[in-house]
């Protein structure tokens, strides 16, 4: 049996799988904030993993204490970027720089959707969106603060703005009360940056995760598609293909 951890910067994630389930399919699977990773051991108690197989992005503390975590004598692998893996091509300039949660990204969504030029955005702490080809190019992206961050760094470095609850209703385009005029900038700005790579990446799907996702989906004007925890199935993808 499988476990799949996703570390990111506010939340780790994870999923329980047979080893011949089709990548996405989990006996088992939640989150949980970096302050509540105490709890992790008893959700994974029950299933008799062997194997695990860990997205790591907040660092080498967080790593330290996942690997206490995890009873012996399962078979633990960090993931990390590749030059190639799973029919996907890393284009990057130095292909180990890539963050490995954008490569699981990527991954994943070409195990969702084959064949398809894509544009994967995952809209965390931080927003990426990143481009890959229909033959499986990993072409590259872009990283922006997240959703969240962006108006708590308009409320920490301005006098005059109030803190906002990013995940509030869509508010109108031309707010007229400071709030909705922070949501509506902060939206705009991060729908802006997807519906741009989708429109310079041609015939791109786009496909949206994250835990912003669902608040940023309604402000797209372009087609996309809602996928829960993408980094996830790369990792999935991943360890059915390294076996």
């Amino acid at each position: 049996m499988l476990l799949l951890i996703d570390a990111g910067n506010t939340r780790i994630k994870w999923a329980v799988a047979e080893d011949s389930a089709p990548v996405g399919q989990w006996i088992a699977s939640g989150a949980v904030t970096h302050a509540e990773m105490n709890h992790l051991p008893a959700s994974w108690q029950g299933f008799p993993v062997t194997r695990a197989l860990v997205s790591n992005v907040a660092g080498q503390r967080l790593r330290d204490q996942l690997q206490l975590m995890l009873p012996a004598p399962v078979d633990l692998r960090w993931f990390a970027s590749l030059p190639q893996l799973d029919g996907l091509r890393n284009a990057y300039r130095n292909p180990s720089q890539l963050g490995c949660d954008r490569f699981a990204a990527a991954l994943g969504a070409r195990a969702l959707a084959p064949g398809q030029p894509l544009v994967v955005a995952t809209c965390g702490t931080a927003t990426t969106i990143d481009a890959v080809s229909a033959d499986g190019v990993f072409i590259g992206g872009m990283i922006l603060p997240g959703l969240g961050l962006m108006a708590a760094a308009l409320a920490r470095n301005t006098a005059q703005l109030p803190q906002v609850d990013a995940g509030g209703r869509l508010p109108p385009v031309f707010a007229d009360n400071t709030d909705d005029a922070i949501l509506s900038g902060c939206l705009s700005a991060q729908a802006g940056a997807i519906e741009r790579a989708v429109r310079l990446h041609d015939g791109a799907l786009c496909l949206l995760s994250g835990g912003a996702a669902p608040h940023i989906a309604p402000a797209l004007s372009v087609p996309h598609r809602l996928v829960d925890n993408i980094v996830l199935a790369g990792l999935h993808a991943a360890a059915t293909t390294s076996g």
